[in-house]
């Protein structure tokens, strides 16, 4: 493509190419609507992603996404939230969907990933020392395994038992019910499938 169109415009297209999800043409597309809006669009869409990194910061108790300005996560420190209740869950935008349920008044614990030996994640890239520490520290009564229906998400719901059974620690364990089908990460299943999910979660 070089030399058939302008530098600035090629650059673009090639960074949104990076994207997840995003082939050449989806990128020629963004990349060309960008030029042909007002430049007020372009502007505003670069100032968000500059304040991307400096202005975002992860919960130093859950690994929740919280505002850098924020000591921890409001879904922790609110006095209504039940501490004593954590559900574990991959990734930050699984909170969003599970929040969205209304259904659940909780406190969060972001794993950052699920056990894939594939992709070179195992135990120690995930926050699990930090969460047997918050067991302790806040006197959980139950642990929702809400990791995702997938090859990944079960082994980690599995390793997650083993491992603070093995750590003699008493606690009442479930996992989200079989409502979300397998392959649908959280963040994509609807509100009705993840209520279901939430209200027929089992013991485990």
């Amino acid at each position: 493509m070089s030399g058939l169109l302008p530098k600035a415009l090629t650059e673009v297209i090639d960074e949104l190419g990076h994207l997840p999800g995003v082939g050449a043409r989806t990128a020629e597309r963004y990349a060309y609507y960008l030029l042909r809006a007002r430049p007020t669009i372009a502007n505003k869409l670069a100032s968000s992603l500059e304040k991307l990194h400096t202005d975002v910061k992860s919960c130093p108790v859950t690994f929740a996404l919280i505002d850098a300005s924020q000591e921890v996560s409001p879904l922790y420190s609110n006095p209504g939230r039940d501490k004593t209740l954590i559900a574990v869950v991959e990734e930050p935008l699984d909170i969003v969907a599970l929040e969205r349920t209304g259904q659940y008044h909780g406190t969060y614990h972001v794993l950052g990933g699920a056990l894939s030996p594939i992709d070179g994640v195992g135990p120690e890239q995930l926050h699990i020392p930090e969460l047997i520490e918050r067991i302790k520290n806040d006197n959980v009564q139950e642990l929702i395994i809400a990791t995702n229906a997938s090859v990944e998400g079960e082994s980690t719901a599995l390793f997650l038992q083993k491992y603070i059974r093995d750590e003699n620690i008493e606690i009442k364990m479930s996992r989200l019910a079989r409502g979300i089908p397998v392959g649908v990460d959280l963040e994509y299943a609807d509100q009705i499938t993840l209520g279901h999910a939430l209200e027929g979660r089992r013991i485990l």
